[in-house]
């Protein structure tokens, strides 16, 4: 039982404040353009504003070494279908590469595989979002500027004075 719960403990700790250079220790199943076109979609769902967005924090890269490492050949192969619908309704819809789209064109296009009535379309969309949102969530970055994460939440102190209190009286009132 301490086994089992010692390795549930220890298993989410290799996406626990994670940096590019950290899984960059894995094969990459994706060519450099399908990694191109998966950089831009994170890109898409979270952009650089006032803070760095998904693509210039390297999540695309996590989404790959997650699938690499977690999920079986079947939902790799879904990874790599849903980026050629991408390519392929962007080249449909504005004539150009999705790279080459607009934030606005971007985002209509995922918002509409995000609402079509095609599952694989919806399933892919879906599945990138949630790892976007994780991976960025868990990017160094975000928990150490944003998120203010502490790894053992609250302080001990141990010799800290305690205030003198008013003593209560225990007479009724009338």
């Amino acid at each position: 039982m301490a086994g089992a719960i010692g390795g549930l403990i220890s298993l989410p700790t290799w996406a626990t404040n994670w940096t590019e250079a950290s899984v960059r220790t894995f094969t990459p199943s994706l060519t450099v353009a399908e990694d191109a076109l998966l950089a831009e979609v994170v890109e898409t769902i979270i952009p650089a504003t006032d803070t760095p967005g998904a693509k210039a924090l390297g999540v695309h890269t996590l989404i790959q070494k997650i699938v690499a490492d977690c999920y079986d050949q079947p939902s790799q192969e879904k990874l790599k279908k849903g980026l050629e619908t991408v390519a392929s309704m962007a080249q449909q819809q504005f004539g150009k590469d999705f790279a080459a789209a607009d934030a606005t064109q971007r985002t209509e296009l995922l918002q509409a595989m995000s609402q079509s009535t095609d599952s694989a379309q919806k399933e892919f969309f879906n599945f990138v979002k949630g790892l976007t949102i994780r991976g960025y969530m868990t990017s160094e970055y975000v928990m150490t500027n944003l998120t203010h994460y502490v790894m053992a939440p609250g302080y001990y102190h141990g010799c800290v004075p305690v205030p003198a209190t008013k003593a209560v009286s225990q007479t009724p009132a009338k």
